[in-house]
């Protein structure tokens, strides 16, 4: 047991849309994420995924709206809801992402940016 620094963790990598594993909780796990410009529309038909911005401003996509979430606020999506998060003006934005550990990346949807392995950190 130590502490982790989020913000140290961050700078281990650069790759974007790509998460990297940093803790287990029970059955979830602890991810940290860099994003910059559009993801892909998806769903989790049965986990939920909390999304907290660490540095930056998320742009959470919905069919029906989209949520503006700024630097230390977080957001978590329902299980099932659609969504897509993104960024704009090219800034890139870091995550923390809370959520089951069979939590598929895209889903359902199969593309070019889905990730399957998570490395640790």
């Amino acid at each position: 047991m130590k502490a982790i620094n989020i913000k140290d963790k961050h700078t281990l990598f650069s790759k974007q849309w790509h998460p990297h594993r940093i803790a287990t909780v029970d059955d979830m796990q602890v991810i940290l994420a860099k994003i910059k410009g559009e993801f892909v529309w998806h769903s989790h038909q049965h986990e939920d995924e909390l999304f907290q911005v660490i540095k930056g401003t998320l742009y959470m996509q919905f069919r029906d709206r989209t949520e503006v979430v700024k630097e230390g606020e977080m957001i978590v999506v329902p299980k099932g809801v659609e969504h897509n998060p993104c960024t704009k003006n090219d800034e890139e934005v870091h995550l923390l992402l809370f959520e089951k550990l069979n939590t598929a990346h895209t889903g359902d949807v199969e593309h070019q940016r889905t990730q399957t392995e998570y490395p640790w950190i």
